[in-house]
């Protein structure tokens, strides 16, 4: 293990745990990687992974929180020679005050517990891993990486939500998510493709959280989720959009309280909502030819999906440029084959060859639109985003 001082990137999921350690040079070299899956369970599992990705150490893990698992992980990378010189750490939402990764201090961490009404499932983990941090090691800087900051650029129109304008000033307005991936995917496609990547883009991150934006000139102009990730395209077990009626149905016609209501929309829907049998895409695909249920939630899924695309190509004003990310993203073909079957009118063209063998371009050559596939690294962008606030002093 190098001495050179490490990144410690830590990205915390509602019941998991991801992390990697990066050299703090300029190539920002992988040390290790790994996770700790099923927090809150009887089964949680650690796994970690040398600098090419492969497992090195699979355990059970004592993983009852977000707290207990970052503890195990901590006692893992004790047993290395890795010499931690700064903390980066993914928080979903920044709510209206944090467009920019900055340095935890305490008045953050009151800001960030005044919003915990925004993001009720994930910020108070995330704020439980700062305090483990601040006791373990209160010399290392800590910085936080926040998902919505990507979109701060949406123009107001995108933004604002159509409800009593005194809720905005309460911070009622839409945010956007799976902005530390979009930045990541955008960074790549400079590096990849310069000359596209001031062009329309659309960025799909799709796996058991999904959502679209809409990119023109490197700035999101929209993107599907709101003022929660519960909005937007169907995902693995949350609804989407869905009518804001349905909330005083069920209240009326079952007693449904708005807690029982949110944990519906969040836990309960989805892919698994609709199928009654699996969250995940892959058991889906598998079922579909036997399962009206599993082919019902997995055309809704492609069908939302591809009136997005039609959508962002209107609000982009032109379509250059489509980029599949996340777990499905990557790995379904058929679900990529789908979502862009019937888009030859904005110039989409998938080659089933490329497609079929996940190949980084899958469009045909006579596409006018580039249809990409990437693996996203939001562990890799936390620690960009550490090493520059680093850099520039902010550290102090």
């Amino acid at each position: 293990m190098s001495e050179t001082p490490c990144i410690l990137a830590l990205n915390a999921g509602s019941s998991s745990l991801k992390f990697a350690v990066f050299e703090m040079n300029t190539a920002l070299g992988r040390v290790l990687s790994g996770s700790v899956d099923r927090i809150g369970s009887t089964a949680s599992t650690f796994v970690s992974r040398t600098r090419t990705g492969q497992p090195t150490e699979q355990a059970v893990a004592s993983a009852p929180n977000h707290e207990a698992a970052l503890q195990f992980v901590l006692e893992q990378l004790g047993a290395t020679s890795a010499v931690i010189g700064a903390i980066g750490h993914r928080v979903v939402h920044g709510g209206p005050t944090y467009t920019i990764s900055q340095k935890v201090d305490s008045a953050m961490i009151l800001e960030l517990r005044r919003i915990g009404a925004f993001d009720p499932a994930h910020l108070s983990s995330e704020l439980a891993l700062m305090d483990v941090v601040s006791k373990k090691f209160p010399l290392i800087p800590q910085f936080a990486c926040f998902d919505t900051a990507f979109h701060s650029t949406l123009p107001r129109v995108a933004r604002i939500l159509a409800i009593p304008r005194r809720y905005e000033a309460k911070g009622a307005r839409r945010y956007g998510f799976h902005g530390i991936s979009y930045q990541y995917m955008m960074h790549e496609l400079a590096r990849i493709d310069a000359q596209r990547v001031n062009g329309r883009v659309i960025l799909a991150h799709l796996g058991n959280g999904a959502s679209m934006a809409a990119v023109h000139h490197t700035q999101s102009v929209d993107t599907t989720m709101a003022l929660t990730p519960a909005a937007g395209l169907v995902m693995s077990t949350r609804s989407g959009d869905v009518d804001p009626g349905l909330s005083g149905f069920l209240a009326r016609s079952e007693g449904m309280t708005p807690e029982a209501f949110d944990h519906m929309v969040n836990s309960e829907s989805g892919l698994l909502g609709i199928s009654e049998t699996s969250a995940d895409m892959r058991d889906l695909l598998a079922l579909e030819d036997e399962d009206i249920r599993a082919a019902e939630a997995v055309a809704l899924f492609c069908y939302q999906a591809k009136k997005c695309v039609g959508a962002y190509a209107v609000a982009l004003g032109g379509l250059e440029t489509i980029v599949f990310a996340g777990g499905i993203g990557e790995n379904a073909p058929p679900v990529r084959a789908r979502i862009c079957e019937g888009l030859q009118f904005l110039g989409v063209e998938i080659d089933a060859l490329r497609n079929a063998a996940n190949a980084t371009v899958i469009s045909s050559n006579e596409s006018r639109v580039m249809v990409r596939i990437m693996h996203t690294d939001e562990e890799m962008m936390i620690a960009r985003s550490v090493q520059r606030e680093c850099a520039t002093g902010r550290d102090a």
